[in-house]
């Protein structure tokens, strides 16, 4: 029996310990979505892969499509956006975006729009930021209308198209009580 090996750029969303030395991890890629994807003997201590394979992580990795799940081939790290974080605040704002990925997307769905929206507010939110809470917030709201939870109609437009450094610029009242209320309703209509 053949199988296929699929390389991908993936971010390093969760793990679980597995066994003794077994470890599965939630992997979110570029072109196959979000999905579960075990790695042999990754906790112990001559592991090559245990090292980039941290949570928080971006990645390059081979998976192999098995018959009940993904198997974790080789693996080059890229970056640890929580190690690269100045600040705590940066820390906390690189932990809410792992933290919204987990939580809303399910599936193995290709979303390459989004992960490159992902890669470049990782980049952003790891520095220093002004208004770093209204940059979240935008950020939050871009994922959430990426995943059609958000009605991009009802999205300011600057909020639609301008990149995330520019965020700041947008920072008002009346834009702020608009996006806490998009992601309010989004998070009640998605259920989860």
């Amino acid at each position: 029996m053949t199988y296929v090996t699929y390389t991908t750029d993936a971010l390093v969303c969760g793990a679980i310990n597995r066994n003794t030395a077994d470890r599965s991890f939630l992997l979110f890629t570029r072109e196959a979505g979000m999905l579960f994807a075990e790695a042999k003997s990754v906790r112990e201590e001559r592991s090559k892969q245990r090292y980039a394979l941290q949570e928080f992580s971006q990645i390059r990795v081979s998976l192999v499509k098995g018959r009940q799940s993904w198997k974790v081939g080789s693996v080059e790290a890229s970056v640890n956006d929580y190690v690269r974080s100045t600040t705590r605040e940066a820390r906390g704002s690189i932990a809410l975006v792992y933290k919204t990925l987990r939580r809303f997307i399910h599936g193995e769905e290709a979303s390459p729009e989004l992960f490159d929206f992902v890669i470049e507010a990782l980049a952003v939110l790891s520095g220093p930021v002004l208004e770093r809470s209204f940059v979240e917030l935008c950020v939050q709201v871009r994922i959430m209308a990426y995943l059609g939870y958000v009605n991009t109609a009802a999205l300011p437009k600057a909020v639609r198209e301008l990149p995330i450094e520019s965020f700041v610029t947008l920072q008002s009242d009346e834009n702020t009580a608009l996006l806490s209320r998009l992601l309010e309703q989004a998070t009640l209509n998605s259920q989860l």
